[in-house]
């Protein structure tokens, strides 16, 4: 691990904070500034002053949600955090990988270090010292409706705060138990409204959305190489991609994006016998990929704000000496920035399965052999090339594009109707990285045979010196998956390929 800190309390997190914690590549640390550790102080002794003098208090004096009007003896108190976390324990389906879980623990840290949820010192690190001795809850994905925020999924945070349920330990699932036993770490008792302060709020959601953001924003890049290389691999008309055209619509991102594959592409595609216009998963890339270029600013800003907010009920504002009711546990930002997301990244994914079955199709690749098969004579007649690969990327755009019904639009009433409509935002961020998963399935598929076309082209000597930006990323591939001559499993070079992606090492990509 770098050792490079993040130190929480001294102003905003940035997406790029979260996600650098969420790889490893930047440790978490407390803020030293007294002022910094004397606000969140202060928050906790104005809750405890409250508490001594019997006011009623949600979620602390009281039962959660719809039992709101249940009060609770004052011998019972003590114990209203414990069973808040572990009633929810019901969560279900796979569970978060060790980087959502970072992300997800780095989310909760920043928001209750604004002082406004009523927690100790002593919580802050607890939950610091997880992502210092990397002990990661076991969170399940499944069972939050993104409000009362992510419940159940950080109901295993919490329990994990406390010496129960299990973490990640070494890529193995362990007792928190037993691990804190042997690391002579000491369990954590909650006060009365720490659990809810740590369960109430959309830290699920919105590390999902940091991971997502990221994964998109690479995305533009890759895709747009790879619309320059497919348009070398066909012999396109790199006269789609002049600025004037853009200026007539100037939309930044979709411009930064023509711009992109322009300076991918040689000046001679523009010139005399190239076709007059080239079908439009070419011809309209930029305005495809550019939608989601142009959402990232107001994405950032959506998941920014979420990740550096209160989302907690109720807030204590120690200053004014006032207990705040409110929902901002509610996750339709996030819901909203997610669903969108999905629906533009799926659009690329298709766009590229279109790319790749013009490529490997002889009636429109304009002179390469039907799949891109390099095997010669009558070898030719037994192999297949990228055939089966095609099918692949259709079957895996079709499953992106069947994710992108908006979440938000599935709102259910819950819990005895307190929670009457709720935000879905877990299942829209959810989604948003299935999509992206199945795309960047579909880029690995385009990446394998942009190079195989590129290479042939070559071969025919019909190709003029590659751009610096292309020659790299075709280098990049050839060192894993060589030219594909006879007939091969590509199984091992896909997912070499979408390692590469997912982990954002095409150096020539980006």
């Amino acid at each position: 691990m770098s050792g490079d800190i993040l130190r929480i309390g001294l102003g905003p997190v940035t997406i790029e904070d979260v996600v650098a914690v969420a790889e490893r590549r930047r440790q978490v640390a407390l803020a030293t500034e007294p002022a910094f550790k004397a606000r969140i102080d202060k928050g906790a002794a104005f809750l405890e002053r409250l508490l001594a003098e019997h006011g009623v208090i949600y979620g602390v004096t009281t039962g959660f949600g719809d039992s709101v009007t249940t009060g609770i003896p004052a011998a019972l108190v003590g114990e209203v955090s414990h069973q808040l976390f572990t009633y929810h324990g019901c969560g279900l389906g796979a569970v978060l990988s060790p980087e959502a879980t970072r992300a997800v623990l780095v989310a909760r840290l920043t928001s209750l270090s604004l002082g406004l949820s009523g927690v100790r010192w002593a919580l802050l690190e607890q939950l610091a010292m997880l992502l210092r001795e990397d002990l990661l809850p076991v969170i399940p994905e499944e069972g939050s409706v993104g409000a009362s925020g992510d419940l159940t999924p950080l109901s295993y945070v919490a329990a994990v705060l406390c010496g129960e349920r299990e973490v990640w330990v070494d890529g193995q699932r362990r007792p928190t138990a037993a691990v804190f036993k042997e690391r002579g770490l000491t369990a954590l008792r909650l006060t009365p409204k720490e659990g809810l302060a740590l369960m109430n709020g959309t830290a699920v959601m919105t590390a999902l959305a940091c991971l997502a953001f990221t994964r998109a924003r690479y995305l533009v890049q890759l895709s747009s190489r790879l619309t320059a290389m497919t348009s070398l691999a066909t012999r396109g008309n790199g006269a789609h991609f002049d600025d004037g055209i853009f200026a007539a619509k100037p939309h930044p991102g979709q411009r930064q994006v023509a711009a992109a594959i322009r300076a991918d592409l040689p000046g001679e595609s523009a010139k005399e016998g190239v076709r007059l216009q080239d079908r439009y998963s070419l011809r309209c890339a930029p305005h495809v990929i550019g939608v989601v270029a142009d959402s990232l600013p107001w994405l950032r800003q959506f998941i920014e704000t979420e990740l550096n907010s209160a989302n907690d009920n109720p807030l204590f504002d120690a200053d004014a000496q006032q207990v705040l009711h409110g929902g901002n546990f509610y996750g339709g930002h996030i819901a909203f920035a997610m669903d969108s997301l999905k629906a533009a990244v799926a659009s690329v994914g298709d766009l590229m399965d279109r790319q790749l079955a013009l490529v490997v199709d002889a009636r429109f690749n304009h002179g390469l052999p039907m799949n891109l098969t390099g095997a010669q004579g009558e070898r030719a007649t037994v192999n297949h090339g990228f055939k089966a690969v095609q099918i692949g990327a259709s079957s895996w755009a079709a499953e992106a594009l069947r994710l992108t019904m908006p979440a938000a639009s599935f709102s259910r009433s819950t819990e005895c109707h307190n929670q009457d409509k709720v935000s879905m935002g877990t299942i829209a961020a959810r989604d948003a990285l299935r999509v992206l998963e199945l795309t960047e399935q579909v880029a690995a598929a385009l990446l394998l045979a942009s190079a195989q076309g590129v290479e042939l082209r070559q071969r025919q000597g019909q190709l003029p010196a590659l751009s610096k930006g292309v020659a790299t990323l075709f280098d990049e591939v050839r060192a894993f998956s060589p030219f594909l001559g006879e007939d091969r499993a590509l199984e091992g070079d896909l997912r070499t390929a979408l390692a590469r992606i997912r982990e954002r090492r095409l150096s020539g990509a980006a």
